[in-house]
Parts: structure tokens; sequence; C-alpha cells
């Protein structure tokens, strides 16, 4: 990590994430598996199930019926259904000749412009932070720590007037939100996202009728079957591949939040270029970006979206565009 990675429950200065390869002949699929404690996964628990030798169907000449097949080994930890839904994408794409967003119709003329998260830390960090904000035109602010919240965006405003989005990760209390949401929509703020736990969906809902800024859900979108029930508590919701398990998982979704009428934002964890290059894929159809988990880090041993002026620009290749980085040979 380029800096301590903080949120309202907790700090990292690292993350353990885990590669799969798919190699047949030449072509080689790549997927990342990002675990969260949030959710209960953990690196231990995939190499658990990875050393039980994931098994392959006869017929491997069709994408679906290998995904078909693959799926029920992996015991329905999400970030590994996502890293093994990438590799086979990738494959697949470079198979067909074809770029990923294209095997899935997706639009690549409008991508939205990226957000670079500012996590909770020092203050006296903060000017630096900014400075290293500079290519990019929105901020995501981390906060859900009551007592430092107005302290850090009031920091943050003497240094900048760029737009900022804020993530409360959980961690804000229905007794004092309203008031505080209030206060942000004086501060150049487009949205909170996830301002209380995912079990206070009424209070959720109750904020939202009243705040002046739309509420995005997270802890609380985790895949497509979460849409219908949240979709009156929330006017937006963050997909993340790790989340829901899959791209095609993430397509259903952003289809299901626009019967719903809810905004989209496409989002991620701390990944390398692997993960946010599969997710960049779908960027094409949402309303917002939040794919900078791979610019936070200082060792990504892969190359692949590039972010220009804030936009994200997809790899000119077939798959998902990858490519080892120099110093990464030991990687596929």
């Amino acid at each position: 990590m380029n800096h301590t990675f903080g949120i309202s429950r907790s700090a990292n200065d690292w993350f353990d994430i885990v590669y799969i390869f798919i190699r047949d002949g030449e072509i080689i699929g790549r997927g990342e598996a990002a675990p969260s404690l949030r959710y209960n996964e953990s690196t231990e628990r995939i190499l658990s199930i990875l050393k039980q030798k994931i098994k392959l169907p006869v017929d491997c000449s069709n994408r679906d019926e290998i995904w078909n097949f693959i799926l029920p080994q992996l015991k329905e930890v999400k970030a590994l259904e996502a890293a093994f839904s990438m590799a086979l994408w990738d494959w697949w794409g470079q198979k067909c000749e074809k770029p990923v967003f294209e095997l899935f119709n997706m639009k690549t003329d409008e991508m939205p412009l990226t957000s670079f998260t500012i996590a909770i830390g020092e203050l006296d960090e903060i000017g630096q932070k900014i400075d290293e904000a500079d290519p990019y035109h929105i901020l995501k602010v981390k906060l859900g720590t009551p007592k430092m919240d107005k302290e850090i965006m009031t920091e943050i405003r003497r240094h900048t007037d760029k737009v900022i989005r804020i993530d409360a990760n959980e961690g804000w209390e229905p007794e004092t939100a309203l008031d505080f949401t209030k206060w942000l929509a004086d501060q150049n703020v487009e949205f909170v996202e996830q301002p209380f736990p995912a079990d206070q969906l009424d209070h959720t809902a109750i904020l939202k009728d009243k705040s002046p800024l739309d509420i995005y859900a997270d802890e609380n979108s985790l895949d497509s079957a979460d849409i219908p029930r949240i979709s009156t508590a929330f006017d937006g919701i963050n997909i993340k591949l790790m989340k829901c398990g899959s791209l095609e998982e993430g397509k259903r979704m952003i289809n299901l939040a626009r019967f719903y009428d809810l905004k989209i934002m496409l989002g991620c964890m701390v990944e390398s270029s692997v993960g946010i290059t599969a997710a960049a894929h779908l960027a094409g159809e949402v309303d917002k970006v939040d794919l900078d988990g791979n610019l936070l880090i200082n060792n990504d041993p892969y190359l692949g979206v590039k972010v220009i002026d804030g936009k994200l620009i997809l790899p000119n290749s077939n798959g998902l565009g990858i490519s080892l980085n120099s110093g990464a040979e030991n990687l596929l």
C-alpha cells in the first residue's frame, strides 16, 4: 500500500490476494481473488479450497459448461468465484479473439471518470494524499468515525474543492446522520455510500427520504438477489465483482438496477490490475466508477486498464488485456 488504508472498521498496510491461471497451450487466462473478512472470506479459506484441486469437465469447448462445472467446487466464496470468472472470460476472449467487453455487448465509448480514494488516516497526511490525487477529478473520502468526520472533511477542503463522494462503511449513527448529510451537501459532495450497518435498512430508508444527498448501497448490495429488497432504501448501488462473484452476475446486477431505477457505481476492493481491468470491461454501462484499487498499491505485478485524466482506457487486445509488469516474470 502507498498509505495505510483506513476505513470505519479497520486499517491495513497490506492485503493478501490470490491469482488464478487457466492455461490452454499458449493462452493464459488470469483471474484475481481479493477476499474480505467483512464477508467471512480469507486467503486461508481460498487456499484450502484450491488444495482440493478444482476439476474441469471432460469437454472444455464451451465456456458456460466449464463455469457451471467449476462453480459448485468453489464453496460460495465470492472472491474465488470472481477470480475463476475473470480467468475463464480472459481465456475465452483470447480463444475467440475478442475483448471481454465485446463478448458482453458492453459499450466502451462513454467510460465514466473514476474516483480516487482518500482513506482514513492522520490529519497531517491529508495534504500529501490530495497532492497524490492531483490527476483525478473526483475524490472518494472514507469516513465513518463520527468524532473525526467533520475534521477530516474540513482539512480536505483546505486543500481542494474537487467533487467528493463519501463512503461511511457502515460507520454512522442514525441520530446524527441527517444533520451531517445536510452539512455535507454544502461541501460539494455528490453522494453518501453505506451510512449504516447492513442490518439497519429501516434507518437507511428514513435517511434516504430526508437526505439532500443520494444514498448508495455497498454492504447491502452483494448480488442481484439483494436489489429488490433494498431498492426503496437507496438511490443507487455499488457493484463489486469480489462481492457478486462473477462478471456475468455484475452484468445481471446492472440490468436489474436499471429495472428498479437505481443509479449504479462500479467499485472494487484493493486489487491489482487483473481485478480492476476485469471490472472495467463493464464500466461503459454504469453511472459512476470507483476503480482505483490498483492505484493504491506499489507492487502491482500486472498491466491492464489505464487511467488518463481520470478516465479509464481499456487495453486494445483480446480477453481482459492483461500483461505482466516488468520485474514480475515469476508469474504467468
